[in-house]
C-alpha cells in the first residue's frame, strides 16, 4: 500500500515510495552533459524528477507507464517540489494498487450513469431521445463513458472525469432553458450528452491519461462526429435537417477557431451549449487549483490551464480586520 504520496512532498526529505512514470527523456545541460529527466506522478499529481550521475543502466528499461520504486532528496526548483533521484527500479506487480494512482471523481459512478440515463429518457423529441440512448445504453460504450476522464490535463482530468462533466452539463442545460424559454432543451441535453463522445477514443487511461496514437492525429471533434454520424445513419427515418443541426452542434462546441472548432456555433442552442461547456470546464480548473496548497495562506495552487491562480476567498475574507486608531483623548 503506498503511504507516500506527491502531494505530500516537502523540501529536504529523503523519500522511498513508487510513483507512474509520466514521462521520460534524456536531456543535456548548458555544457552538453546528459541527465536523465522524468516526470513521475500517482492520484494526487505529478513531480518532476532529475538524476545526474551513473542513470544509464537504471534507465534503460524503465519506459512511459512503468511503475518504479525511488529512492530520492526532495528539492525546491522555482517554488515547486522536484525529486533529485539516488536509485531507482521498477516496481513488482504485487507493490502496486492501482488505485493509489489514477485519480477518480468523488462522486458515486452508477449513481451519475443512471441520472445522464434519466435525463436522456426525459428528452421530449423521439429523434434525439432514440440517438442518445443507441449511443450511451451501446455495450461497447457505457463501460468507457463511465470511466473516462473528460481531458488530459484541462478539466476532470481522472477517471469518471468525463461523466462528471457531462451529468453536470444536463444539469446546467435544464437551469438555463428555464431561464431563456425561447432554447430547445432537447438540442442543450443531447449536445451534453454527444459532445465529448469522442474522447472516448483519443484518451487512453489504463496507468496515466494519454493521447492515443488516432487522438493526437484527428482529434475528439473529428472521432465523435464519426461515431454520432454512424449511429444516426443507423436509425431509419431520422430527419436529414435535424442531422445537421445535431452535427453543427458538435464541431461548433469548441466556440473558436483557435481553439479547435471547425465552425463557429451559428445556432442559438449551439451558441449557448459552447459557453456552459466553457464555464464548467473552467470551474472545474479552478477546483483543481483550489485543491492544492501552495504555500501561501490566501492562494490556491498555480492553475496551467487556466494561467493564473485564485485568491482563496473563505480564508481572506475570514481574517480579522485590522483595529482602529483609538482617538486621542
Amino acid at each position: 500500500m503506498k503511504t507516500l504520496f506527491v502531494k505530500d512532498l516537502t523540501a529536504d526529505q529523503i523519500v522511498t515510495g513508487f510513483f507512474l512514470v509520466h514521462e521520460k527523456e534524456i536531456r543535456n545541460t548548458n555544457t552538453g552533459k546528459p541527465y536523465l529527466r522524468m516526470e513521475l506522478g500517482d492520484r494526487s499529481g505529478t513531480v518532476e524528477a532529475r538524476m545526474w550521475e551513473q542513470f544509464d543502466i537504471l534507465a534503460k528499461d524503465v519506459n512511459r507507464d512503468d511503475f518504479v520504486k525511488v529512492q530520492a532528496r526532495v528539492e525546491i526548483y522555482r517554488n515547486k517540489p522536484q525529486l533529485s533521484l539516488q536509485q531507482f527500479r521498477l516496481a513488482r506487480p504485487a507493490e502496486i494498487d492501482i488505485a493509489d494512482f489514477l485519480a477518480h471523481t468523488p462522486f458515486n459512478v452508477e449513481e451519475m450513469y443512471q441520472t445522464l440515463l434519466t435525463d436522456a429518457q426525459g428528452i421530449k423529441n423521439p429523434w434525439l431521445r432514440q440517438l442518445v440512448l443507441k449511443i450511451l445504453c451501446d455495450p461497447a460504450i457505457a463501460p468507457r463513458f463511465k470511466r473516462a476522464p473528460a481531458a488530459k490535463v484541462m478539466h476532470h482530468a481522472y477517471i469518471g472525469g468525463l461523466l462528471e462533466h457531462v451529468v453536470g452539463l444536463c444539469g446546467l442545460a435544464k437551469l438555463v432553458a428555464v431561464h431563456y424559454p425561447e432554447l430547445d432543451v432537447d438540442l442543450l441535453l443531447t449536445a451534453a450528452m454527444l459532445h465529448d463522445v469522442g474522447k472516448l477514443d483519443e484518451l487512453c487511461y489504463e496507468r496515466s491519461v494519454a493521447y492515443t496514437v488516432e487522438g493526437q492525429l484527428l482529434g475528439h471533434i473529428v472521432m465523435e462526429l464519426e461515431t454520432v454520424t454512424k449511429a444516426i445513419d443507423s436509425i431509419p427515418g431520422f430527419p436529414a435537417k435535424l442531422k445537421t443541426v445535431v452535427e453543427h452542434l458538435l464541431v461548433s462546441h469548441h466556440g473558436q477557431y483557435e481553439f479547435g472548432s471547425p465552425k463557429l456555433p451559428m445556432i442559438r442552442e449551439a451558441l449557448v451549449f459552447h459557453y456552459l461547456d466553457d464555464m464548467d470546464s473552467k470551474v472545474a480548473a479552478v477546483r483543481s487549483a483550489m485543491a492544492v496548497e501552495s504555500g501561501e495562506e490566501n492562494w490556491s495552487a498555480f492553475s496551467g490551464a487556466l494561467g493564473r491562480k485564485f485568491l482563496r476567498l473563505d480564508r481572506f475574507l475570514s481574517e480579522a480586520p485590522p483595529e482602529s486608531p483609538k482617538k486621542d483623548e
